[in-house]
């Protein structure tokens, strides 16, 4: 099967596909940012940065549920059925690959020869 870039076929669900990245994306650095906060908060001796970091975790910590539920919802996360999130996983992986393999460039990127004039030909430019 030979992939067309420009064929508009193939755009089909992506903007679906490009919410679900993203919103992985965000739960991921949600994730990460409750883990670098908790490992803060395990470093700081001052009672005042304590508190603030900890009222930090618990919004990072809503926050990751917050997204999560809208994945599961979504259907874009199957954290309780492994099968499915197996099966939409390989999919993602499937398309990645499929993406990667477009030929989005041309080999020859130069320019020269592209324009049929110089760009201030037109008021007497080309004389400099």
């Amino acid at each position: 099967m030979k992939m067309d870039d420009l064929d508009p076929i193939n755009a089909l669900n992506m903007p679906e596909m490009a919410d679900m990245t993203f919103a992985m994306d965000f739960l991921l650095r949600a994730k990460e940012g409750v883990r670098n906060t908790a490992a803060a908060l395990t470093e700081t001796a001052s009672p005042q940065a304590r508190a603030v970091l900890r009222s930090q975790l618990r919004q990072g910590v809503a926050l990751h549920q917050e997204i999560t539920e809208l994945m599961i919802r979504k259907k874009w996360f199957h954290p309780y059925e492994l099968k499915e999130q197996y099966q939409l996983d390989q999919l993602s992986a499937n398309k990645t690959v499929q993406i990667a393999q477009m030929k989005l460039f041309p080999d020859d990127t130069r320019r020269k020869g592209m324009f049929d004039r110089t760009p201030d030909e037109h008021i007497g430019g080309n004389k400099a």
